[in-house]
């Protein structure tokens, strides 16, 4: 199975990151946890997005605030799928991040995700992976059914609860 890496611009970006790599291990996907900015480590950022494939990534997650420039100058440099998660690090409340991150050039696509939306990104990675991967596919599916059993369970109980 592939691999995802996860890329974040700050060390400060981990206690949002932390739902990705629990979601991504949860799942069984090998995780790589790095820092590189896009404007601090551009040579660095750039030498590890290069060698992604051949590393054996499949999916890459990048998370930056502020000018959030990480997810798109990966996606320049790689035609793997590329999750940007935009991170609330400013007093614009993360829209300048979300702004950041879906406003690509046509060519250089990047999937964006909500902000703060790691747990999403992951499983937007897991869903890609999937394509060719039957136990993924399948370990998603009983996921979705397992949350649809406890809403359902949840309105039961409501509903028995609040009965006229």
């Amino acid at each position: 199975m592939k691999k995802v890496a996860i890329v974040m611009g700050s060390d400060s970006d981990l206690k949002v990151v932390e739902k990705s790599i629990t979601t991504l291990k949860s799942y069984g996907v090998e995780t790589e946890v790095h820092v590189y900015s896009a404007h601090r480590t551009p040579v660095e950022a750039r030498e590890f997005t290069l060698s992604a494939r051949e590393n054996g990534l499949g999916v890459m997650i990048a998370c930056a605030g502020k000018a959030a420039h990480l997810a798109g100058a990966i996606a320049a440099n790689t035609t793997l799928p590329v999750i940007g998660i935009p991170i609330k690090a400013s007093a614009l409340e993360g829209m300048d991040a979300l702004l950041s991150t879906v406003q690509m050039p046509a060519g250089i696509p990047v999937a964006t995700v909500a902000i703060d939306g790691a747990e999403n990104a992951a499983l937007l990675a897991i869903q890609i992976l999937a394509v060719e991967d039957k136990s993924l596919a399948d370990k998603l599916a009983k996921a979705r059914e397992d949350k649809k059993a406890s809403i359902l369970a949840k309105d039961k109980e409501l509903n028995d609860k609040y009965k006229s």
